[in-house]
């Protein structure tokens, strides 16, 4: 064969070569390895003690109940609530310990990326009421108007 055939195939060894010897410095021991032999995944027996560490930032809407459960039972029963809490109330890492750090997002982008009009709809979200984020209300707050725990009240008041 001509030379021209071999170094493309000498480069290409080389390099398959290099990253094996790079990833056996880089990547640890334990990685992949599970009581139950070889697998992939991001956990490593080696980090559980670096894991307890972490402090949790966000919480469940579980932990939430515990103090607000007739506010989490309410909006529960309406179509906000597959919405997790801290989607707009932000993360409860230090509540109720430091309460002003929870704070709430009562930005209009918040409820447009759900409530956008869709003007091509072909998925589950298109079935979602929407509006125009241009001519409805321009530059004020959502929540002015609509109570983001009792969606369905504001739809019946507008319908009666």
């Amino acid at each position: 064969m001509k030379s021209h055939v071999w170094r493309p195939l000498f480069v290409a060894i080389g390099l398959v070569l290099l990253i094996i010897v790079v990833r056996s410095f880089l990547v640890p021991d334990d990685f992949g390895v599970w009581e139950r032999g070889y697998m992939y995944g991001l956990h490593r027996k080696g980090n559980e003690a670096e894991w307890k560490k972490v402090t949790v930032k966000y919480r469940t809407k579980a932990y939430c109940k515990e103090c607000h459960a007739e506010k989490v039972e309410s909006i529960d029963r309406s179509p906000h609530g597959i919405i997790p809490c801290e989607n707009c109330h932000g993360p409860a890492m230090n509540h109720p310990e430091d309460p002003p750090t929870l704070t709430i997002d009562h930005s209009r982008e918040l409820c447009i990326r759900c409530h956008a009009k869709l003007f091509t709809p072909s998925s589950g979200r298109s079935k979602i009421r929407g509006i125009d984020p241009v001519t409805h209300n321009p530059g004020a707050e959502c929540s002015l108007c609509h109570d983001p725990h009792h969606p369905n009240l504001e739809a019946l008041k507008r319908h009666e």
